[in-house]
């Protein structure tokens, strides 16, 4: 028995626990983070990169919270790349491609950087309730340790069953052991719990791969970062990764071993990740496409390890390593390890407050893969604002719940704890109503003066913000007051070839048309001036011409959200024929038809209907 009562008792060293345990500490509490293994504290079990299409943007208001993903993935990257960049600022999104070991190091020097945060390594087997309200933990060892609050971040390991072709073992991620006990104890205390898959790709020698014949990715010419805070830095070298593609040759290869697959043959019956299908699901689902594209990634700045993203797989080892060889540009490949499926057990999240606290028991809380989701980016927000909420509860404070219109983080919780979800959740841009408004460039606008006022965002943090803040006010007063004569503007506009202004006109009408941007204008007087003046940087300028362009976008989409919210108890039709409707979303098409929505209020509901797809239906609808 530990002789210490704690403010807050983390169970999980993965994302979700590491960002719990650092907010929590952060904010005073008396932390400790029980883990099976210390030396796997922030391990990437998957891909090795952060970031990505909507995940970057949840990165990046982690750490306007104050919060450390953005961070630790700024000092360990190898590769940064805004992705997107053709597309609407609505739709840009920061990836960095990092080095694993790093990223796991940086985490457990941050962690134990943090006074009073506590470590114990063992496997927690029981909870200890009495009543409706936790009191704290149990062990592997007979261990009984009391606290406040209790966060449960078990990732993959609750009863993990890993398969490889026809053989399969207890695990929670590759060399490591299944956790035990918990889900028995969480069904005993009236919890509903469910069973989910993940997989990952085989790891391979680098040395043995053929990159001549393959597509290079190179990162961004002047790479960002993801941290708001000047305690990082944009990388100054970074390393490439590359791409090859499957071909039918390859896809025949690996359907010689479906029948040895467990998730053809039964074993696994669970449901796995939507838009991140095994190769051997891509090949079933899309039959009519004869090549998939796949990423080479490095796992490091001198490992010659490789991550194959696009190539998960649960076939047996030799099958992989067949069809693998048949890849352009991994005719030698050396296998390091095969890919496999990992089944875990979750607990449907509409059992939680939107503080992710448990309806149930008082002071235990779930955050990440336990929830139903899959990613480090989800699995990390959660466990900020478990964290978070725990402190705040100890302290009889207001909880922080963040809205929709305030966060990817914020349309993350409220989607789970509204609509549940019945296959591995997975953030997209399409998810929110509010895109534009919730740009991965002004996440610590939204969010940081928050951060701050919990007491979790430091004061140096807050300071940098506000200088940042002041010199983009700056910039944007004098875009809104600045006329811009014809001799100014028309040479300028004469050479991207638009009409010439015929008198004088404010600057931000000018620059409002989508073919010009502010730097056609550096070379302005005027504008270079101010420039000067504040020391304005490009994010500075970036965020002034996106709020200008896009203001009146913006309120439209306000206006579009609260119509949806008007129409809630609009009719569908029974026999309302989905499929007709090509403007909806495949995922959508295939929730619709099966739930059988009575109302636009009920379809707003389901798991996988985005906001858009609403809006197609009220289209169709006449409305």
């Amino acid at each position: 028995m530990i002789n210490k009562k704690y403010d807050v008792i983390v169970v999980g060293g993965g994302h979700a626990g590491a960002e719990a345990a650092a907010a929590s500490a952060n904010m005073g509490a008396e932390t400790l983070l029980v883990t099976m293994n210390l030396q796997t504290i922030g391990q990437m079990s998957c891909n090795p990169a952060m970031g990505g299409i909507a995940k970057g943007q949840i990165v990046r208001e982690i750490d306007a919270l104050g919060g450390l993903s953005g961070i630790i993935s700024d000092k360990t990257a190898i590769q940064f790349r805004m992705l997107n960049r053709s597309k609407g600022p609505a739709m840009w999104s920061p990836r960095v491609q990092s080095d694993r070991w790093r990223f796991a190091e940086e985490w457990r020097l941050s962690l134990e950087a943090i006074p009073s945060l506590h470590f114990f390594q063992d496997m927690v087997v029981d909870l200890i309730v009495e009543g409706e309200q936790v009191k704290g933990v149990k062990t592997g060892m007979g261990v009984e340790i009391f606290g406040s609050k209790v966060i449960l971040t078990n990732g993959t390991f609750l009863n993990g069953l890993i398969h490889i072709g026809d053989k399969n073992y207890g695990g929670g991620r590759a060399g490591e052991r299944a956790s035990t006990g918990i889900t028995e104890r969480l069904i005993q205390l009236g919890f509903e719990s469910g069973r989910m898959k993940t997989g990952t790709p085989p790891r391979v020698d680098g040395r043995s791969l053929d990159y001549s014949k393959m597509e290079e990715q190179r990162g961004d010419e002047i790479p960002e970062k993801f941290s708001f805070s000047s305690e990082t830095k944009s990388l100054k070298e970074q390393r490439s990764c590359y791409i090859t593609y499957t071909s039918p040759e390859v896809h025949d290869t690996l359907k010689e071993g479906f029948d040895r697959s467990p998730m053809f043959n039964g074993a696994i019956q669970s449901t796995g990740p939507r838009y991140c299908p095994s190769i051997e699901d891509k090949i079933n689902r899309f039959a009519d496409k004869d090549r998939h594209q796949i990423f080479v990634e490095p796992e490091g700045w001198n490992t010659v390890e490789i991550y194959v993203n696009g190539f998960s797989t649960s076939l047996p080892q030799e099958v992989q390593e067949k069809a693998l060889r048949k890849v352009v540009g991994f005719e030698n490949v050396r296998i390091f390890r095969p890919g496999y499926a990992i089944e875990y057990d979750y607990f449907p999240p509409t059992q939680l407050k939107h503080t992710l606290e448990t309806k149930l028991v008082r002071g235990l809380y779930f955050a990440g893969q336990i929830n139903g989701t899959t990613g480090y980016e989800e699995a990390a927000s959660q466990g900020l604002m478990a964290g978070i909420n725990a402190v705040l509860a100890l302290k009889e404070e207001e909880p922080l719940v963040l809205s929709r219109d305030q966060a990817y983080i914020g349309v993350l919780i409220d989607d789970l704890i509204t609509k549940g979800t019945e296959e591995p959740y997975r953030m997209f841009t399409s998810r929110a109503e509010y895109r534009i408004l919730l740009r991965q460039d002004n996440a610590d606008e939204r969010l940081s003066p928050l951060g701050n006022s919990i007491g979790l965002l430091p004061d140096s943090r807050i300071e940098e913000f506000h200088v940042k803040q002041s010199k983009t006010k700056a910039l944007q007063d004098w875009v809104s007051s600045y006329s811009i004569s014809q001799a100014e503007a028309n040479p300028i506009l004469e050479s991207k070839g638009l009409s010439p202004l015929k008198q004088t006109m404010k600057f931000e009408k000018v620059i409002a048309r989508p073919q010009l941007q502010f730097s056609d204008f550096e070379g302005l007087v005027a504008f270079k001036a101010v420039v000067d003046k504040e020391s304005l940087q490009k994010e500075n300028i970036e965020r002034v011409e996106i709020e200008t362009k896009y203001a009146g976008y913006l309120e439209k989409e306000k206006e579009a959200a609260a119509k949806i919210d008007r129409l809630e108890d609009l009719k569908i039709p029974e026999a309302f024929d989905y499929y007709k409707l090509k403007s909806l979303s495949y995922e959508a098409r295939e929730k619709l038809t099966e739930m059988k929505p009575t109302s636009i209020k009920e379809a707003k509901k389901i798991s996988g209907v985005s906001p858009a797809d609403i809006s197609v239906l009220l289209v169709y609808m006449g409305r």
